[in-house]
């Protein structure tokens, strides 16, 4: 295993080793690997790249991007591992799903800004579209004050939101993927489906908006899904005046800045708009700093 420095303290594990690789929903995968210097460093929002052929392999080329979904420790407490979860939607991610636990991968990592600290002593609410629920595990744990991230000294004395609650958005139930590890971490989930297969039928922000039009006032929103969901977020916390942020999933060839290909356009002081780069700026901002009109839907 080779070790080496990257811009923003960001490390490359060459052999990081995968310990589990499991469909946990239709073409939804967990996959977990044994990396301890990463696991305890990286926290909730920031992601990892992994390149996703055999080691040695240079097909796929470029790495993906993946949010931490949650770390793992070994008996002693001490984080040891790290997991991501991942659909299958293309040739890079067809190709991490042959990978088998022993297989190892190059890692690198943790990028990107996380989500802070707990936003105050009330509810918070996490909305996720498709595979946008990811990000939200370890918040919500760390959020909820039953995990820290990357401080081993345990997260005593942090102040700790009263609650936190999942809306979750799918085409179907089959793709419904970690819904009981959220539920086994104290998240409540409510569900939306496209077709009615589970939970409410219809889009996952028609929940946040019956919330919010009844007159619940979360401390805070946190939204991950497809650009046209996250407008549509952004623009009901806007209307009820609720802080909202947004985790965004552009695409990215590098991880750390280089080949500004995630960049997104963010509003500035003046109100216009500049690009600035999701994996370095990012991949969290404030809803309405997004300049939502000339993001690609």
């Amino acid at each position: 295993m080779t070790l080496e420095t990257q811009p923003r303290g960001a490390i490359v594990r060459s052999g990081a080793t995968i310990t589990e690789n499991t469909l946990i929903a239709r073409d939804t995968y967990r996959l977990t690997i044994a990396d301890p210097e990463l696991a305890r460093r990286i926290l909730p929002g920031q992601f990892v790249m992994i390149r996703t052929g055999a080691e040695g392999a240079s097909d796929p080329l470029l790495g993906r991007p993946f949010a931490l979904y949650d770390v793992h420790r070994d008996s002693s407490g001490l984080a040891d591992s790290f997991s991501v979860v991942y659909l299958v939607i293309g040739r890079g991610t067809a190709s991490l799903a042959s990978r088998r636990p022993g297989d190892r991968l190059a890692v690198w990592g943790p990028l990107g800004n996380g989500f802070g600290p707990p936003p105050g002593l009330g509810p918070v609410v996490f909305v996720a579209g498709g595979v946008g629920q990811t990000p939200f595990l370890a918040l919500g744990r760390d959020w909820l004050g039953t995990a820290s991230y990357g401080d081993e000294n345990g997260s005593s004395g942090r102040t700790r939101v009263e609650s936190a609650t999942l809306l979750y958005g799918v085409r179907t139930a089959e793709l419904l993927a970690g819904v009981d590890d959220f539920r086994r971490a104290g998240i409540a989930v409510e569900i939306a489906t496209d077709d009615g297969s589970a939970g409410r039928r219809g889009f996952v922000t028609q929940l946040l908006a019956e919330r919010l039009e009844r007159g619940e006032r979360p401390s805070r929103v946190v939204a991950c899904g497809p650009p046209a969901m996250l407008g549509a977020v952004a623009r009901l916390t806007a209307s009820h005046g609720v802080p909202c942020d947004v985790s965004l999933e552009n695409h990215m060839a590098c991880g750390f800045g280089a080949c500004f290909s995630c960049v997104t356009p963010i509003l500035q002081a003046d109100g216009e708009p500049d690009l600035r780069r999701v994996c370095v700026e990012g991949p969290v901002f404030p809803a309405d700093r997004v300049d939502w009109r000339s993001v690609s839907h």
